[in-house]
């Protein structure tokens, strides 16, 4: 082994171990730096590149910036003087919208007061008008309430009347000339006068109010007028089952023996028709009869009694007007085949004026042809001598020959 002149433990090794090792780590660290001091500046040169091209790209944006300062403001100026055109041309465009306006306001102005003018006219016109309206309105309700006036005085008159009609009604006399009076003036709208006879008596002294004289068949006719009001009165006014059954019963004997009455007294064979009509002077009551008592008519029907209201009286004189007319006619046949027969007579002698007068027409024509011959030969002669020449021996001209038509005899 070899001596060495430092012991291990001896301090200055380590001092020197130290100094050694922190030389060697300068020396490292030195090393590691100029590495790094390469590294750098390689990588410091794009950075110096792009440096170099941050700053041209810089100034660039200053002159862009200053071009675009300048374009701003050339906008600006343009704008500003685009404004100013249009506050220019909106202003003159208020103007005339303002004169328009103007104008227009002052031309519905005098419209206006022109219509309001015509309208006041219309007014002053229309307001008179109906002023004069409802003068003659009121003039008109005047006189319509003078006609009500009247009409309720004609209503109390007839207030009056009913009340007599009423007391003529209720008393059987007055009641039966009432029905008279009323088949008399049907039979004055119906019949000729000479075709009737009021108040007819017969054969067996039984007085007819009416007896139509008809042509056999079916020969004369007899109308009798009865009202029985007094049992189709209580009919109406009684209200329970058992008093309307008694007054349907006592309704129905009435016109019962009025049916029997008219068949035993008015048809008699050989002067009167082979029936009678029975008058009822009521609608209501011939309603009544009909509606309700169907076997009461057929009764009539079998006694060869019609029943007739004013109305199917009508009906059925206008019938018997038309028997009659047909009955005249017949009458009158031997006295219009006479005339017919005169008729033909002065036909026939109008025939022979006629043929007369036919002659005398020919022999007319025939002279006035002789006429109208004789003229044309006169003419042609005056005509011949308007040109006979004096002077020289011209030939003579033959005589004009008369001739004359041939006419039919």
């Amino acid at each position: 082994m070899i001596d060495l002149p430092v012991q291990p433990d001896d301090p200055r090794l380590w001092i020197a171990l130290a100094v050694a090792g922190l030389v060697l780590l300068l020396v490292l660290l030195l090393v590691l730096s100029i590495r790094a001091s390469g590294r750098a500046a390689r990588a410091a040169e794009p950075v110096a590149g792009q440096m170099a091209w941050l700053s041209q790209s810089v100034q660039q944006m200053a002159q862009g910036q200053e071009q675009l300062r300048g374009g701003l403001q050339q906008v600006s100026d343009t704008q500003a003087n685009a404004q100013l055109q249009v506050i220019q041309v909106m202003e003159a465009r208020l103007a005339t919208v303002q004169q328009q306006m103007a104008d227009r306001l002052a031309e519905n102005t005098l419209k206006s007061q022109v219509a309001l003018a015509e309208m006041q006219e219309r007014m002053t016109d229309t307001l008179h008008g109906q002023s004069k309206a409802t003068a003659t309105s009121l003039t008109q309700l005047q006189e319509r309430l003078k006609v009500i006036d009247k009409a309720q005085d004609n209503i109390t008159r007839l207030s009056g009347d009913v009340l007599s009609l009423q007391d003529i009604l209720s008393n059987k006399q007055t009641r039966g000339a009432f029905g008279e009076i009323q088949l008399n003036d049907i039979l004055a709208k119906a019949l000729p006068r000479d075709s009737y006879e009021l108040q007819a008596t017969l054969s067996n002294n039984r007085r007819a109010d009416c007896l139509v004289r008809l042509p056999n068949p079916p020969g004369p006719i007899v109308i009798d007028s009865k009202f029985p009001l007094e049992a189709y009165e209580a009919l109406r006014a009684e209200q329970s089952d058992a008093r309307q059954a008694r007054a349907a019963s006592g309704f129905r004997q009435a016109v019962r023996t009025h049916i029997r009455a008219i068949a035993e007294r008015y048809i008699l064979d050989g002067e009167t028709a082979d029936g009678a009509l029975m008058f009822l002077p009521s609608e209501a009551v011939y309603a009544e009869l009909h509606g309700n008592f169907p076997e009461v008519v057929r009764e009539g029907f079998e006694a060869r009694v019609w029943i007739v209201s004013p109305t199917t009286c009508m009906a059925t004189l206008n019938t018997m007007r038309a028997i009659l007319k047909d009955a005249r006619m017949r009458e009158q046949a031997g006295a219009i085949r006479a005339e017919l027969g005169l008729l033909h007579r002065d036909v026939a002698r109008l025939g022979e004026r006629v043929g007369n007068l036919d002659r005398h027409f020919s022999q007319a024509a025939k002279d006035v042809a002789e006429i109208r011959v004789s003229a044309e030969k006169a003419g042609r002669r005056a005509e011949r001598l308007d040109r006979f020449d004096f002077d020289g021996g011209g030939e003579e001209t033959p005589p004009l020959e008369e001739t004359v038509p041939q006419t039919e005899g």
